[in-house]
């Protein structure tokens, strides 16, 4: 669950919050450190503190929220990214682009969503002389669904159109656009990097005959 000033829900000030921890990653309800009960001067806006109850991390949050409905927290919340076997650079790219998404700076976040294809197609050997070229020729190079192979067109165009404020396909760069780059990636990834060791741990458990 990211939580940012788009998304709202009820947190009544004097009960315990249920969030993905930004630390851990894990749900759990947050235990209530502070509440601030009185209002600022620009209207109902409240701040408090929570502590993740995980022992193991014991991260603090410090949200502020307004009419019982938060509106920011610091550090904020990120997407969940199972890094398992993905390389290095791989990760690096795609975190960035998750941090940029969870503090709002979305046109980045695009941009980064593009770095990590770019990251992807290096790290596979596809070669071309533009990233256009390079996604067709990673086609060539892993095994995915078909479906994975014809979105990572359309997610090289979300990059490409946030660096460059000429194009207008993608000239409204938001939340959502990026919410979605960044999930579909996860998915590719997940296909060339992950279901391979998960299908061997499957074939380990095979007994023999």
């Amino acid at each position: 669950m990211i939580i940012n000033a788009r998304s709202v829900f009820t947190v009544p000030p004097n009960v315990s919050t249920n969030l993905r921890c930004p630390g851990c990653g894990q749900l759990g309800t947050f235990e209530i450190l502070l509440n601030n009960t009185q209002d600022f001067a620009t209207g109902d806006i409240r701040v408090g503190e929570r502590r993740c109850p995980n022992i193991n991390c014991a991260a603090l949050l410090f949200i502020i929220w307004r009419n019982n409905q938060i509106i920011r927290s610091y550090p904020a919340l990120r997407i969940d990214f199972d890094k398992t076997n993905i390389p290095t650079q791989v990760v690096a790219a795609l975190e960035e682009a998750i941090t940029c998404h969870a503090n709002e700076c979305f046109i980045a976040g695009a941009i980064m969503v593009r770095k990590t294809l770019e990251e992807l197609c290096r790290d596979r050997g596809a070669t071309g002389s533009n990233l256009k070229e390079r996604i067709k020729d990673l086609g060539t190079k892993i095994v995915v669904p078909k479906e994975l192979l014809d979105g990572l067109d359309d997610l090289r165009l979300l990059g490409n159109d946030a660096a460059h404020i000429e194009s207008r396909e993608y000239d409204q760069v938001g939340k959502e656009e990026v919410a979605v780059g960044i999930e579909f990636t996860k998915e590719v990834l997940k296909a060339t990097f992950q279901y391979s060791t998960l299908l061997a741990r499957l074939r380990g458990l095979k007994k023999s005959p």
